[in-house]
């Protein structure tokens, strides 16, 4: 009978393990923080239905187009992983893959940035309102500006 009982209390265990994780990545993802940073596409996802369709669109045709640029800060970035991994760093290498990896990154926001661009040129005042409501939120609050230095006599 203790096998059976250390069975039971293993398993309620790992159920109570299991149902908390399980809470735990719900909430986490209903937070809509999950680690992802800034993103671009977010900041229409309160667009209207068919105008977020479009936006959306609009995102991946960008990232369509500069898959050459993408792919090719992911293999400045392995290269760079690689040039770390060596018993002697070689450190104008590395500073170079790391730059190929942040120019096609800059490319590649630029080019997304223009596309929102165009999209809002071409949307309604609501729906840029939408967007600016967007990046608001993805900026965070607003700082709180800093109190003057009091004046010694």
């Amino acid at each position: 009978m203790s096998k059976g009982r250390n069975l039971v209390i293993a398993s309620v265990v790992l159920n109570v393990f299991l149902a908390g994780a399980l809470a735990g990545g719900a909430v986490w993802i209903r937070s809509g923080k999950p680690g992802q940073g800034y993103s671009l596409e977010a900041a229409g996802s309160r667009l209207p239905d068919q105008e977020r369709m479009l936006f959306r669109k609009a995102l991946r045709e960008v990232r369509r187009e500069s898959r050459q640029v993408i792919l090719d800060g992911q293999q400045a970035r392995r290269e760079a992983a690689d040039l770390l991994r060596q018993p002697v760093l070689d450190t104008t290498a590395l500073a170079a893959a790391l730059e190929r990896a942040r120019n096609a990154d800059i490319a590649v926001r630029t080019r997304l940035e223009q596309r929102i661009v165009e999209f809002a040129t071409a949307g309604s005042t609501a729906d840029r309102a939408v967007l600016a409501d967007g990046l608001a939120r993805r900026a965070g609050p607003k700082p709180k500006p800093e109190a003057e230095p009091k004046k010694s006599p």
